[in-house]
């Protein structure tokens, strides 16, 4: 789709300056039979949201000087330090320029924690996404058609916000960010956002911030069960068997370590409009547990929440009080890195499995046919881009060889296609994801991420 950048941009920044967060303009996608619909895990882990603002804000003539800095090894270290960053955020656009998804999930794209001020969506929209990018990554060349996402959204996340608890049982109250109700050095570390083609009906869109996770019917109370290692020791006070969490801690304790959010996303057909919701959520990782198996356990319990959402979810609440699950007539794709692969790894496998084979999941695509995969990730471990092996290798989602990266549809979607965008080495587009010139393995955060972008496409 040809843009006009300019009023694109006047566009978009006059409707972030009324304050709205769903962003409209005249570059909407005409009826459709197809959908696209991805998720990615763009690894933009910054030191603050205003760094990821300001790498977002640069302009695409200040990156080439950059960029062109980086290749003649002409830059101070501060200046090589961006350019790396921006590097990385090319390479994404790029690839999502590449596939051309209409709805993508933007999973580690910080916010300032309220999902407010959406200025690095903004700048990643006419900085990146409205450039056309190489597929070549810093060779440059050939250019890529540029894309548009009228409408996008920034969600509010639990990661760094303080919950005014001991949560880490080292005697000191928001001593640090594992004293925020989600792991995060800063509020706003790790969210994630919604881009599309298709309007997103944030009047009915549901969050679940605040959901509890002791109202969720499987949740139980981490204990300490890891008693006798030396490099973690029990926390003065405690004892091997005990309670994590008092009871007040529990009782106040959020399921979700980011959010876990429906956003309905309208969608003109031929027939009238349809309805996709857009089920998000990135569990916290099943790892970097001490004496407890606390996150473990949160993993299993915030895909679990899926499980009941779809299902039974009467006892589910959201953060504006309404009760229930989805409809089951509803149509849904959920998606996420939802940090959990049902044939290896250190989560509960059979929690991600049960969703991946729910009745209400179109199983061609979760577990058949239609499973997305690639050609990169069945040799990545012989080539040493992978960390670990993998008894599915061409599902793999993640270099550190897991399929952790889902985009699970209801089975009243037709799946027509799907993929995981990981070219092999002889493929176009290898570059944007491994190229030994950039950082110290060459492949990873340093090129674009650490993660795949994973899609499938349905016909309405």
């Amino acid at each position: 789709m040809k843009l006009i950048k300019s009023l694109a941009a006047i566009a978009i920044t006059s409707a972030l300056l009324s304050g709205c967060n769903s962003h409209n303009t005249n570059d909407i996608k005409p009826t459709t039979n197809d959908v696209t619909i991805a998720t990615f895990n763009l690894s933009f882990d910054r030191s603050s949201f205003e760094q990821l603002v300001e790498e977002m804000q640069t302009s695409p003539a200040e990156q080439q000087a950059l960029i062109n800095g980086f290749n003649n090894q002409t830059l101070t270290p501060t200046e090589k330090e961006k350019a790396l960053k921006i590097i990385q955020i090319r390479n994404v656009a790029a690839i999502i320029q590449t596939k051309r998804p209409n709805v993508i999930l933007l999973a580690e794209f910080n916010n300032d924690g309220t999902g407010e001020n959406t200025a690095a969506l903004v700048g990643f929209q006419n900085n990146y996404l409205s450039i056309g990018q190489s597929p070549n990554s810093i060779d440059g060349g050939d250019t890529l058609e540029p894309i548009k996402y009228p409408f996008f959204e920034s969600y509010a996340t639990n990661t760094g916000l303080m919950s005014g608890l001991d949560l880490n049982n080292d005697g000191k109250i928001n001593s640090g960010p594992n004293d925020a109700w989600g792991f995060g050095v800063y509020h706003g570390q790790y969210g994630f956002s919604l881009m599309s083609q298709y309007k997103i009906d944030t009047a009915n869109t549901r969050t679940f911030q605040t959901f509890k996770w002791k109202d969720l019917p499987s949740a139980e109370m981490p204990k300490i069960t890891n008693c006798n290692d030396t490099k973690n020791p029990i926390p003065d006070g405690m004892a091997c068997g005990e309670d994590w969490y008092t009871p007040t801690e529990w009782e106040n304790l959020r399921l979700s370590s980011k959010n876990h959010v429906d956003a309905p996303i309208i969608i003109p057909t031929a027939n009238g409009e349809q309805t996709i919701h857009i089920l998000m959520s990135h569990p916290t990782p099943p790892v970097f547990d001490t004496v407890t198996q606390k996150n473990k356990m949160q993993n299993r319990d915030e895909i679990q929440f899926w499980n009941n959402y779809i299902t039974n979810g009467d006892f589910i609440y959201d953060d504006k009080g309404a009760t229930g699950g989805l409809a089951e007539s509803e149509k849904f794709v959920i998606v996420g890195d939802l940090n959990a692969d049902p044939y290896a790894g250190d989560g509960y496998r059979q929690t991600i499995e049960s969703l991946l084979n729910h009745h209400r999941v179109n199983q061609t695509a979760t577990d058949g046919e239609l499973t997305p995969i690639s050609l990169g990730a069945e040799t990545c471990f012989s080539d040493g881009e992978c960390r670990q092996d993998n008894p599915y290798p061409n599902r793999l989602t993640s270099n550190f060889g897991l399929q952790v990266d889902h985009a699970i549809p209801s089975n009243n979607l037709n799946v027509t296609a799907s993929g995981v965008y990981w070219p092999a080495n002889d493929e176009q587009g290898r570059l944007l994801v491994n190229d030994v010139r950039i950082g110290k393995k060459g492949a990873g955060k340093d090129v674009s991420s650490d993660h795949r972008m994973v899609w499938i496409k349905a016909t309405l």
